[in-house]
C-alpha cells in the first residue's frame, strides 16, 4: 500500500512538472538585456547587467509556458558613469523610485519555423501596458560542459517608445537630442536538467 501511495505521489508530481513545460535557468554570464537608442546623430549602445527570468518553456506545450522577467533599473550601463546617473534620475527612469522593470507573460504561441509570439505585460515605472514581442528559439541541445543538462536559446528585438512609460517628459526629445524609440535586443541562454 505505502509503495502505490509514494507511486501515486511521483505520478501526480512527475505531470504537475510536465504540465508547466520545461523549466529554464537563466544563464546571466551568456545572456544580455541590451539597447540602443540615437543621440543627435550618434547611436548610444548600453544594458541592463542585473535581471533575472522565470522562464517555463516547451514547444510542445506552449499553453503552459511563460516567460516573466525582472530588469534592475540601477544596473543600466553605457560605459559613462556621468549619463548613467544621468539615467537614473528623475529625468529618466527614477531609478530610486520605481528600481525595476518587468514583463509578465499571457500567452506564447508558434508563428513558422523557429519563430514565436510572446504576449504579456511590460511594467516600466507607473505605467503598465500590454505588449505583443517576437522571438526566435534556436533550439536546444545537450551542454557541453555539462552532460546532465540542455541548453538553449531565445532571441527577441523589438522597439519601445520609451515617453509611453514616462522615461523622460519629452524635453530633450523636443530638442532634437535623444530619441523617443529605443531598440532592444534580449538574448538568453538558458539552462536545465536532463
Amino acid at each position: 500500500m505505502k509503495r502505490i501511495l509514494l507511486m501515486v505521489c511521483a505520478f501526480i508530481l512527475l505531470g504537475q512538472t510536465q504540465a508547466i513545460g520545461y523549466k529554464w535557468k537563466l544563464d546571466p554570464h551568456h545572456s544580455g538585456v541590451l539597447f540602443e537608442i540615437k543621440h543627435i546623430y550618434s547611436v548610444t549602445r548600453g544594458h541592463f547587467s542585473d535581471f533575472t527570468g522565470d522562464v517555463f518553456f516547451d514547444p510542445d506545450n506552449l499553453e503552459k509556458s511563460k516567460f516573466n522577467f525582472v530588469v534592475r533599473v540601477d544596473s543600466i550601463n553605457t560605459h559613462n558613469g556621468k549619463r548613467d546617473q544621468h539615467l537614473r534620475s528623475d529625468d529618466f527612469f527614477a531609478a530610486s523610485k520605481y528600481p525595476v522593470m518587468t514583463f509578465t507573460s499571457s500567452r506564447v504561441s508558434y508563428a513558422g519555423e523557429n519563430k514565436y509570439v510572446l504576449e504579456g505585460k511590460m511594467t516600466i515605472k507607473d505605467v503598465t501596458r500590454d505588449m505583443v514581442v517576437d522571438f526566435i528559439y534556436w533550439g536546444q541541445k545537450e551542454n557541453p560542459f555539462n552532460k546532465k543538462e540542455m541548453v538553449a536559446g531565445f532571441d527577441s528585438r523589438f522597439k519601445i517608445n520609451r515617453l509611453n512609460y514616462h522615461v523622460g517628459n519629452g524635453k530633450f526629445y523636443k530638442m532634437g537630442v535623444v530619441e523617443k524609440d529605443v531598440d532592444v535586443l534580449i538574448s538568453l541562454e538558458m539552462i536545465r536538467d536532463k
